[in-house]
């Protein structure tokens, strides 16, 4: 019954997302690969380092939840981090290298993994460490404090010293620095009894490598952090570590996100090629929109585009991401600006564009890419020429030379600096007019001759 009712939830999402699970003789469920669309877009946007927390249940099963970490991730809302949801058939090697090879399988961007961040009692670290060769495993400074905190509770300290206790581990996790962290760990050894000092295992305070991956955030971005983990994993514990039932542990957490306000653009936005909603079609709630659009914009373009094609779109939406001042729109043109750089954008397939990198590749431009951030669109197959569709073989050697048109070059640059005086005329003072129209009128004569009238 459970079961039935995991899938007819995942029915009613828009967005179809990654479920496989396996039940055992007696129809229970024995391990299960989630990912939503939404999950998969925000790790190929942030893979570099990976937060991974484990959830009990009574029955003994574990929720693996997988998420971002990192100075990049600025994504706001409970769970809005969760990548991928695992339940392995034991913590054992196997069933640990079987959750791991499918996300593997799901998600290449797991190649640009640098950093695993795990409590400090994840044992199948060899697993981990096979699975993930390049990448570095370290406990978690949130996993650090947690397990701290459980410890001075458990020892029954004087009301005072455990409060002092409680306090120092608070203002040192919002300021890791090398400084506090010692004190901390002084501290530690003349209030906890010398025969309980060791089961606290203070040695991880000393270990600066543990406190890198956790240090750049100031003291409000560490509070902020604490606080929003502290939420997700009581979230976690709340749907799947309460309840018996495995099937019905996770069909109320995913129902939970689906409802839930903070987490609802994860499932109205997804990477599908066929959202074509308008801005105002979009919650104002939840994550910072503009980062979930650019996470579609970017899987969209590794689907539809050749590798390098995909590499030169990249490129110009990294500048999009910087640089956009302003989009306006009509209803046949719209009318992008970066910074002083202006363009117009023919959205109807197959889009275009004014700027020199369209008209030369005939690529998906940082106009383009701007115009379809705007709307909460992704890329279109249709949007493309053929022999930039997948499947279409080119080095991006070849098409660098290939596509090169001196005169194509040189009448492009005469028509953007036209555009641009044209701009710079008509938007100043009558003053200001003549005296360009003068310097203009010069420097035409002196190239053609006083005695053939030029028009400006």
């Amino acid at each position: 019954m459970a079961l039935t009712m995991l899938n007819e939830l995942l029915i009613e999402d828009p967005s179809p997302p990654m479920l496989l699970y396996q039940v055992s003789k007696t129809a229970k469920l024995d391990t299960l690969n989630y990912q939503s669309c939404f999950m998969q877009g925000i790790f190929a946007h942030f893979p570099e380092i990976l937060f991974i927390h484990r959830t009990y249940n009574p029955t003994g099963k574990v929720l693996y939840t997988f998420l971002v970490d990192g100075p990049r991730v600025q994504l706001e809302g409970h769970l809005t981090r969760a990548v991928y949801f695992a339940i392995p058939a034991k913590e054992d090697a196997e069933g640990l290298t079987q959750m791991f090879q499918v996300f593997k399988k799901f998600n290449p961007a797991w190649e640009r993994v640098c950093t695993i961040l795990v409590d400090p009692y994840f044992l199948p670290l060899p697993t981990l460490a096979m699975e993930f060769p390049a990448a570095e495993v370290l406990p978690s400074a949130f996993h650090i404090c947690k397990f701290l905190q459980g410890k001075f509770y458990q020892l029954s300290l004087e009301q005072p010293v455990e409060q002092v206790l409680l306090t120092s581990l608070q203002s040192t996790m919002c300021s890791a620095t090398a400084g506090n962290l010692r004190k901390l760990y002084t501290l530690l050894s003349s209030c906890i009894p010398p025969d309980q000092l060791p089961k606290l295992h203070s040695y991880w305070l000393l270990n600066d490598r543990i406190w890198l991956a956790h240090r750049w955030r100031s003291r409000a971005e560490s509070s902020r952090y604490f606080q929003g983990l502290e939420v997700t994993t009581r979230i976690l514990s709340q749907f799947f570590g309460t309840t018996s039932s495995v099937e019905q542990g996770m069909t109320s957490l995913l129902r939970y996100m689906q409802q839930n306000s903070g987490d609802k653009a994860s499932f109205s936005l997804g990477l599908s090629t066929q959202s074509n909603h308008a801005p105002s079609d979009i919650s104002p709630q939840g994550p910072k929109v503009e980062q979930l659009v650019e996470a579609c914009i970017q899987h969209s373009l590794h689907t539809i585009c050749t590798g390098p094609a995909a590499q030169l779109c990249l490129g110009e939406l990294a500048v999009v991401q910087k640089s956009v001042q302003l989009i306006g729109s009509g209803s046949e043109k719209v009318n992008i600006q970066i910074l002083e750089d202006t363009h117009r954008v023919q959205p109807q397939p197959p889009a275009s564009c004014s700027c020199y990198f369209n008209q030369a590749f005939h690529l998906p431009c940082r106009h383009i890419l701007a115009m379809l951030s705007a709307r909460c669109q992704v890329l279109q197959s249709d949007m493309l020429l053929p022999q930039w569709t997948a499947g279409c073989a080119a080095s991006l050697d070849n098409i660098l030379c290939s596509k090169w048109n001196e005169t194509l070059d040189k009448h492009l640059a005469v028509a953007l600096l036209t555009e641009e005086v044209g701009q710079l005329l008509q938007h100043c003072s009558q003053e200001e007019f003549e005296r360009r129209y003068s310097t203009l009128r010069e420097l035409a004569d002196s190239w053609i001759g006083p005695y053939e009238q030029v028009q400006l």
